[in-house]
């Protein structure tokens, strides 16, 4: 989806987990398209690399941890404080817990709980706050889920838990608000050439390519691209809804 200069000029964006990847992709579509971002992320190194050359009265960057609910209060409060009301939101942090993954009779509820705390609750924290002035002048969420929701990775059993949990709170709270002017979606993202596919054997690319009907993988830009239109005037009647971005992996 090609961008579109002034789209979403004197929109306020905030997206989590935003310093690398999908995030500062997303970011930077924004950016071109005209909206002021907040952005926040535990690693705030990565913000230089991500958005070079971006002046200061467009973007605002916070360094914190996104499964900490003040944390996410204070990083609100800034974008509002530095910006105005959050117009769009963009539920993004999110993590598989990949390095300590086991058959689930093997799975520890410790990393269950962290599973669902930084790929389920943090969606729930961020958009409770973003709600109330959303409900006065309309806006935009939309959540980070995966296919791996539908797919059902053997060995990631808490990630797809938590994944199909963000399709079902996108489902209840785009009923509640679409009265109001919000809209509420997901987007479900295949396989995506993030930070986490370097960790991966040149076997295990190729398996995911052959089990892609599309055969590649792609760039967080694609996955920015369906986030901006589901945040844009041309998605105003779409609600309740979730994006499989995955190359044909699961179709409904």
């Amino acid at each position: 989806m090609t961008a579109s200069a002034g789209r979403f000029s004197g929109k306020v964006v905030a997206i989590t987990g935003a310093a690398h990847g999908i995030g500062a992709a997303t970011a930077r579509r924004f950016l071109v398209e005209g909206a002021r971002v907040a952005v926040i992320d535990r690693e705030s190194e990565g913000f230089a690399e991500s958005f070079k050359d971006v002046p200061a009265e467009r973007l605002l960057t916070v360094a914190g941890d996104c499964t900490d609910a003040a944390v996410l209060a204070d990083f609100h409060a800034r974008a509002v404080s530095g910006f105005g009301p959050v117009d769009i939101l963009f539920n993004n942090v999110g993590q598989s817990g990949r390095e300590r993954a086991a058959q689930f009779h093997e799975s520890e509820e410790e990393v269950w709980r962290f599973v669902l705390e930084v790929s389920l609750f943090t969606a729930m924290r961020m958009s409770r706050l973003v709600v109330p002035a959303m409900r006065e002048r309309g806006g935009r969420i939309v959540n980070m889920s995966s296919d791996a929701a539908f797919v059902g990775d053997a060995g990631l059993t808490d990630y797809a838990a938590a994944k199909m949990g963000i399709i079902g709170f996108t489902r209840a709270l785009a009923r509640e608000l679409a009265a109001h002017r919000v809209t509420v979606n997901a987007v479900a993202p295949g396989a995506i050439r993030t930070r986490a596919h370097d960790r991966l054997t040149p076997a295990v690319i190729e398996k995911i390519k052959a089990t892609t009907p599309a055969g590649f993988i792609a760039e967080p830009e694609d996955v920015a691209g369906c986030v901006a239109f589901l945040a844009s005037e041309d998605a105003r009647y779409v609600t309740g809804q979730t994006l499989l971005i995955d190359g044909g992996r699961w179709m409904i």
